[in-house]
Formats: C-alpha cells, structure tokens, sequence
C-alpha cells in the first residue's frame, strides 16, 4: 500500500481494504469530533491523528487523561492484535517508530511546570474558575482595573490576595471611584481562592509563564513536536482543567498571525473529555468558546474536541466541527437513543447502510468517518476499520519518559520558579512604610503632649521656692502691720 503524503490515512473502509480513507491535511484547520463510549477505541484514533500531523511537520497538543498517551515516545510493539488489524485493512509495510514528545504538569510530577499568571487568564475565566457570582466577578473586576491603574502586576495568587486585602481596608475609598466593594464579597472570593489553593491551582499561576512558541516546534528530521499534559490529577479539578485549555486557545489566537489557506495547519489541540468545558457553563464562556472556535482557524489552528457523545458539545461548536470520526454509542436509555438519533443525523448518508442502526453495531477500533473534501464539503459517511499506531500504545517506560524530558530542550527555562516584585511585594512595601509613618506620628505625637504636660505642670523646687516668697511676704507683711500698730497706740499714751 503507497500511502498519500498530503493526507493522514485514517483505516480502510470495512470489509473493503481498497478503499482507504485518508483526513485531508489542507482541512486540517477546520476542526474536527471523535466521539464514542468507554472502551471503543476514542485514544487509538487520538494517537493515530497525532502521529499523522507529526508525520506532517504539524505540532500537537493533547492532554492525556487516562495516562495511556505517553508511549507515543517509543516506537510500537507490535501487538498481535495490531499486527493483525495492519494484515486486515491491507497495510502491508507496517512502520514502528517514535515521536519527539515533550511532557507537561500543571503540578510538576510527570512533566516540566506549566504556568501562566493571574494578569494572564484574566477576570472572565478566573471568575468561572472560582464558580462566583455576577456581584463577586465584579468585585473582582474591579481588582484588576485597580492593579492596572496603579502599576501593579498580579502574577501569582498570592498578589490577588494582597490585593483583595488592600481593598477591603480601603472599601470605602474604592466603592466611591468604582462602585460597591464590600467586604462580604471579597471574603467570598478569599474562600473560593483558598479552595483553588486546595486543588493545586497555586502551581499554575506564577512564573515563567508559558511562552506557546515553544509548544510549537519541530525536531531536526521536521517532525512536529507532540506536547503532552499529564491531566490525570488535574482532571480532579475539572474547572481548572477546563479554564487552562480555553486559556491556551485564547494565547492562540491572540499571539498568532492570521494564516489564510495553507497545505496543513501550523498547530491541532486536541481537547480531551470536552465535556468539562460545556457542562455548567455560563452564557458569557460558552460564547467566547464559540468565538474562538470559529476565529482560530483563521490562525492556522485545528482543535479536536474528544468526548463520550456529540450531545455533550453545544450546537454552536457542533456545527463548525467539520472533521468527524464517530465510535460505537449505546443505547440502553430512551434518552443515549434520542442521541443516537441525533448524531446520525449530521452525517451525510451512505446508501450502503442506515447511520443510526450502525452506530450501535460497531465493533472496537471501528467507526464512521467523514472528513472534508473537495472544496471543503464532507464526504459521505464510511464504516472503516481504523489503522494501528506506529508508536507505543498505552504507557511509555520510565527510562523513555526520562530520556525525552531530558532531550526536549525546555526543562532550563520552565522547571525553575521565579518571584519577581509584584502586587504582594509592593503593598507589602507600602504597609512598612505606612507602619514606619505611623510609628513616627506616634512618637511625635507623644512628645509634644509630654511637653504641653511639662509646660503646665510646677516643678518641685519652683514650688517650694514660691511657698517661701508667699510665707515670707506673708510673715514680713504681718511684722509691718505689727509695728505700726504699736507705734500709733504708744503715741497716743504719751
């Protein structure tokens, strides 16, 4: 079998190993679903689409849930199961071989640090981070508009709570500038920030901050680097998990040059366990998913969400997702049938079989593809067995993970976390300041009022020198008198 090199061969069409089906790499950009139950075969197709963009030059970003990604770093085993699955779909010459990987935690165990700041991720996701309500998220709001002002940079969680402790000692400054700031609200936000603290978030947010240039590069045969987060313990964070990929879809596109039409994307995201994203979520994020989704394309960018049903993705985003790879679905439940329903729907027909009746038959390692074609129209639905891997499939050996994170180049700039002065240090610096004047006035004040005291008070020699002069004047006074008296009445016996 030749394979094409402007495409990535996806698997051959069930029972008929010459018809290969193969996702076009030009519509790369377009976006695209892979959805299907616990089990049907969701992560080997994730695998395959990575090794194909790779194969491309086109840097991926995956986030592995489950942990069974990491072995995309060493060439495959070749299992009697994939061996016979390449024999089945007639893939004669059946490749092993790695891939260049660079791994990423959020908590610095399985991989380097992946950071940004608090000025970075903004009040809007770090509002729905923290679950606030509208009151708090302006409060917060108004957190940010004031570091702004005042030259502040808030870089870390523990800036934002200096900050918040800063404007509930000046409320009644800061309510009559920008509105009411109560102290009630900003307990409520020093609560929520200490549950995040709880769940890790302290670790994403500080510095060095993620520089997306670096998610984005080939190694020296052109490959594209393949960047895997460890999400298993983040995903105990749902919210979090969530906020940091929409972040990094916003960096995207705000860093990125508009691309226009090319032969392949400049980078694909792959947006595992999607659902997280949408579930709760508010009308203002769902819009800005929405945005996003639609405007990143223009920046070369493809994003693949990944999730269990098609139902957990909203219409809005549904609707761009042009790419499809559909697994088994079940339906046990009247509502998982009305889903079935729903998601056969959006496929055009293949006159060779009934979408919502296949969609419950297919088998592991089986699913419906269309992808885009032509001038970017889909193609007809197809039945096809999906091709095995070329690398490792599930978890790479601790050696190889060792290795890669030594060879990938990054570890010198992110594994290392730096404190430069920021809001906490410069209020910090201020309230010393503030306590040193205040010390002084104190000081001063005690002076002054020990010399007024001084000033009005008789000492005790002026006292007894003043008791002397009025016990002597008093003393001569009555001698004076004394005499005269005698000397009037002795005149008058003469």
């Amino acid at each position: 079998m030749t394979l094409r090199d402007d495409a990535i061969y996806v698997g051959s069409e069930t029972g008929n190993p010459n018809n290969n089906l193969y996702f076009e790499l030009k519509w790369g950009n377009r976006h695209g679903l892979v959805a299907g139950a616990t089990g049907t075969g969701k992560t080997v197709t994730l695998q395959n689409l990575a090794e194909g963009f790779s194969d491309a030059g086109v840097p991926v970003f995956m986030a592995d849930v489950k942990g069974d990604l990491s072995g995309i770093c060493q060439p495959s085993e070749k299992q009697d199961f994939l061996v016979k699955r390449a024999e089945i779909i007639g893939l004669e010459e059946y490749p092993s071989r790695a891939y260049p990987v660079t791994f990423w935690d959020m908590f610095g165990k399985q991989g380097h640090p992946i950071r940004t700041t608090v000025s970075e991720i903004g009040p809007l996701l770090l509002a729905r981070m923290l679950e606030l309500n509208d009151t708090q998220e302006g409060v917060l709001n108004i957190a940010f508009r004031l570091a702004d002002e005042e030259g502040m940079l808030i870089l870390d969680l523990k800036d934002l709570r200096s900050l918040l402790i800063s404007m509930a000692e000046r409320s009644s400054e800061i309510s009559s500038t920008y509105g009411m700031v109560s102290k009630q609200s900003i307990g409520a936000i020093q609560r929520s920030l200490l549950r995040l603290e709880d769940q890790g978030g302290d670790k994403f947010f500080g510095e060095p901050a993620l520089e997306i240039k670096d998610l984005m590069r080939t190694d020296m045969d052109g490959k594209g680097d393949v960047n895997i987060l460890a999400a298993d313990e983040l995903m105990n964070s749902p919210r979090l998990y969530a906020t940091f990929l929409l972040w990094m879809l916003s960096e995207l596109f705000e860093e990125l040059p508009e691309a226009g039409d090319a032969d392949k994307p400049k980078f694909v995201f792959f947006f595992d366990e999607a659902h997280l994203l949408f579930d709760d979520a508010p009308k203002a994020l769902l819009e800005k998913v929405e945005q996003v989704v639609r405007l990143i394309r223009s920046k070369g960018v493809g994003i693949f969400f990944i999730t269990q049903n098609p139902a957990d993705v909203p219409d809005t985003v549904l609707g761009q997702l042009g790419n499809r790879i559909q697994h088994a679905l079940r339906a046990f439940t009247p509502k998982q049938q009305k889903a079935i329903k729903q998601a056969a729907e959006t496929y055009r027909e293949n006159p060779k079989f009934e979408v919502a009746d296949v969609i419950t038959e297919l088998g592991v390692g089986e699913a419906l593809v269309s992808t885009l074609e032509d001038k970017g129209t889909p193609s007809i639905v197809e039945r096809a067995l999906i091709r095995p891997p070329m690398a490792k499939l599930g978890v790479a050996s601790a050696e190889a993970k060792r290795m890669a994170l030594q060879a990938d180049g990054v570890g010198g700039k992110y594994d290392e976390t730096q404190d430069r002065e920021s809001a906490y240090e410069i209020l910090q610096k201020r309230a010393e300041k503030a306590a040193k004047q205040a010390e002084k006035a104190q000081e001063v004040a005690e002076k002054a009022k020990s010399v007024k005291k001084k000033s009005n008070r008789q000492g005790v020699g002026e006292a007894a020198i003043k008791s002397l002069v009025r016990s002597v004047s008093s003393s001569v006074g009555r001698t004076i008198a004394r005499e005269l008296i005698r000397g009037v009445m002795g005149g008058l016996k003469r």
